[in-house]
């Protein structure tokens, strides 16, 4: 392991800074930990150990001399703020979804972002989830043939609304913020823009404050449906993933292993062993004028792959995993979204700036 020259630091130490951020970036040889933000500074000495700085405001850290790059995991309201100053004083910044509140204010941000000739990058994770691997090696394959429709779900089962910024719609929290920029850059990554989304953001759990469940549908000119989907009503959680092909069908049940991972508390110290996912994944494919079962082996979910790209990015060894334009088309369909399910309507993605 090479010795730790990009000095880190960590805006906010909840559960996208603690179960998340942290461990990736102290398993990345090159970055260490320098400084956190948080108003329990015993809650980051016991996770990090007492040579980590712990600031009770976000805003110095963003400023502070003693770091070289600013991941921000605080609250989605707090984001655009904090990755502005940090730029200004010429730090690199790692931003966790979503982007900015609105594309305007993500759009601000990245050029920002040029014009410093610094790194911005997004945590868009899920980008190396275990099921999106093994779809994006599927799709390569052209196993399923041309892809017609396609179905992607989120589902929880938290009945009970809780007192947190996530469920909180001024605090701009929500479902859609939450889970959606997840489900939007995967789509994107499979298939690029879409031309159009008609959405619906509801709230049904009695008492919530922000939107609990949602359903949209991204429509292609070519004629290709994608539907997004996420639930905190859902005991029985739909398919992760299904793609359907002129040549056949993929479906995966589960979610990617890491995140429970993480939160047990194991770090991804080993390529061989993290992020194994034992679920195998079914494809009904064409095969001699009839169907075949196949089962799918899933790939290996790499998380840490994140921080060690955003590490050579910065050294400029390597593109940015996640740059700021790919982020701003998620950003556009979510605020084309929201637009959608308060008008009713479809709306087209160049309707949105």
């Amino acid at each position: 392991m090479t010795t730790p020259h990009l000095r880190v630091g960590i805006a906010g130490f909840g559960y996208a800074g603690r179960t998340f951020h942290a461990p990736l970036v102290r398993t990345t040889p090159g970055l260490a930990i320098a400084a956190v933000s948080s108003s329990d500074p015993a809650k980051v000495h016991a996770a990090l150990g007492d040579g980590v700085r712990v600031l009770d405001d976000a805003a110095a850290l963003a400023a502070d001399d003693g770091i070289d790059l600013l991941v921000i995991a605080s609250p989605n309201a707090t984001h655009a703020p904090l990755a502005a100053r940090a730029l200004a004083h010429g730090k690199h910044v790692v931003i966790d979804k979503p982007f900015a509140p609105t594309a305007r204010e993500a759009a601000d941000l990245a050029q920002l972002a040029r014009e410093r000739g610094l790194v911005l990058a997004v945590f868009h994770n899920r980008r190396w989830d275990s099921t999106t691997r093994t779809a994006r090696q599927l799709l390569a394959d052209g196993q399923l043939g041309p892809i017609r429709y396609a179905a992607m779900a989120f589902d929880r089962f938290r009945p009970q609304p809780q007192e947190r910024w996530k469920e909180d719609a001024g605090a701009a929290g929500g479902l859609w913020m939450d889970l959606a920029p997840h489900l939007i850059d995967e789509a994107l990554l499979y298939f690029g823009a879409p031309l159009a989304i008609q959405a619906d953001l509801a709230q049904l759990r009695p008492g919530a404050r922000a939107d609990d469940v949602f359903h949209a549908r991204l429509r292609w000119a070519d004629g290709l449906r994608v539907d997004l989907q996420a639930s905190m009503l859902a005991a029985i959680p739909r398919p992760r993933l299904l793609l359907q092909g002129l040549h056949g069908t993929y479906v995966k049940q589960g979610l990617d292993p890491q995140e429970g991972e993480l939160k047990a508390g194991r770090l991804p110290d080993s390529d061989d062993t993290w992020g194994i996912d034992p679920e195998r994944g079914l494809a009904v494919v064409e095969h001699g004028g009839s169907s075949l079962a196949i089962d799918v082996a899933t790939h290996n979910g790499a998380y840490p792959l994140f921080y060690r790209q955003v590490r050579d990015a910065i050294l400029g060894l390597a593109p940015n995993p996640v740059p700021p334009e790919e982020a701003l088309t998620v950003m556009r369909l979510l605020d084309a979204g929201r637009i959608s399910s308060a008008e009713r309507r479809e709306v087209l993605l160049e309707e949105v700036a």
